[in-house]
């Protein structure tokens, strides 16, 4: 069994449904001193919800002058779902046709555990490497995201220290390993809004108002508004309606209000500003009565072409003999945080098909490739 499966299963093993780290970190850490890495603990959220963060960091030959490459990523895992629909425990490491199984082992074990073996390897092989590691792991990226990552860019920024370059392990391969990295990510902006009526009798419409009847041009105008047209790097932004509720449940009783949940995911060509500007206009024109709460879930980043993009691409090139795609589709993470205090942010992970789902799992043939292509990648950077 390879150094990185073997550690891969460890942390697997590890139950660590978020905010619990559930050990995996102490694990990481107790190999990363062992090359010389400075690791601190940084543990913050509420009571009820304890979020476990690491940083990690290892000067190189040229002490802070040089390039600091980090690695990003998550311990906590989304919950198992109803474990009688497991073919195994979803805490047990359990091989299957050429796949390990596990709770996440694609989201995102299997990333961290290559990670610190590249780690290892790289520096065996190069003790007095140019610039800078280290390693940026919470337990907080499945759950609200308030206490993770961003309190560990807070912390970093706090200390006045940068990071040139960083990897993220979330898994971003489609159909192979390689085929797609993530050079960026789509803002998340929701909103609820809430259309006031007055209730009423439906025999007797006219001493009611009905929010659905009001509400219904202004949703058909913004359903069919071009928002931007998205750009090189990003698709036109997208917006979406996902819940709609109206009514007491009686069939005789025209509602008092109309409530709407949508999203935004929106690219770079747009901003939180300029969609809310948009939207409220739309509201307005149609004389509505309204409330609309915003949330913003989080600002688009994106990385340009450039020196890790092109580490990645040739490390993946080199080991899978595959050329990459950078895409900026899906949903948000956490690299829109470490964006704030990063110019490049890559993600790049294993095969994303059965993340979040019952039997998640990887391909066993895939996890070394990984690793090498992590350390391929520190080679590319550092050396």
């Amino acid at each position: 069994m390879s150094r990185t499966l073997q550690f891969t299963e460890q942390l697997i093993a590890c139950r660590s449904v978020t905010p619990d780290d559930g050990g995996c970190q102490a694990l990481i850490s107790e190999r990363l001193k062992a090359l010389g890495f400075t690791c601190e603990t940084l543990v913050s959220g509420p009571e009820e919800f304890r979020v476990t963060n690491l940083w990690a960091l290892r000067r190189g030959s040229l002490g802070t002058d040089g390039v600091l490459l980090a690695f990003a990523g998550h311990t906590d895992v989304v919950p198992t779902g109803p474990l009688a629909q497991w073919k195994s425990d979803p805490f047990v490491p359990t091989h299957r046709d050429g796949r390990l199984y596990g709770r996440g082992a694609a989201d995102m074990k299997t990333s961290l555990a290559a990670m610190v073996v590249a780690i290892e390897e790289f520096v065996a092989a190069h003790p007095q490497h140019a610039g800078s590691i280290a390693l940026m792991i919470t337990s907080d990226e499945e759950g609200p995201a308030n206490d993770g990552t961003v309190r560990l860019v807070e912390r970093l920024q706090q200390l006045g220290e940068r990071i040139d370059c960083c990897v993220v392990g979330e898994p971003t391969s489609v159909d192979q390993l390689g085929d797609v990295v993530k050079n960026g990510r789509r803002g998340s902006l929701s909103g609820r809004l809430t259309i006031k009526g007055v209730q009423g009798h439906i025999a007797y419409p006219q001493l009611a108002c009905n929010p659905i009847h009001q509400a219904a041009p202004a949703l058909a105008e913004l359903v069919a508004i071009e928002w931007d047209r998205g750009n090189e790097y990003f698709p036109p932004t997208s917006w979406q309606v996902s819940n709609i509720h109206a009514g007491t449940g009686a069939g005789n009783v025209i509602p008092g209000e109309l409530v709407v949940d949508f999203n935004f995911r929106f690219s770079t060509e747009s901003t939180p500003a300029s969609l809310k500007q948009r939207l409220h206009a739309v509201l307005d024109r149609h004389g509505l009565e309204y409330d609309l709460a915003w949330t913003l879930g989080g600002e688009p980043f994106l990385t340009p072409v450039g020196s890790l993009s092109k580490a990645l691409s040739q490390a993946i090139q080199a080991e899978t003999d595959r050329t990459t795609q950078l895409s900026t589709t899906g949903g948000t993470s956490d690299g829109r945080f470490i964006a704030r205090i990063c110019p490049q942010v890559i993600e790049f992970g294993p095969i994303n098909a059965t993340i979040h789902k019952i039997d998640e799992h990887v391909l066993v043939s895939d996890i070394e490739p990984l690793k090498n292509i992590y350390r391929r990648t520190m080679e590319n950077l550092l050396l």
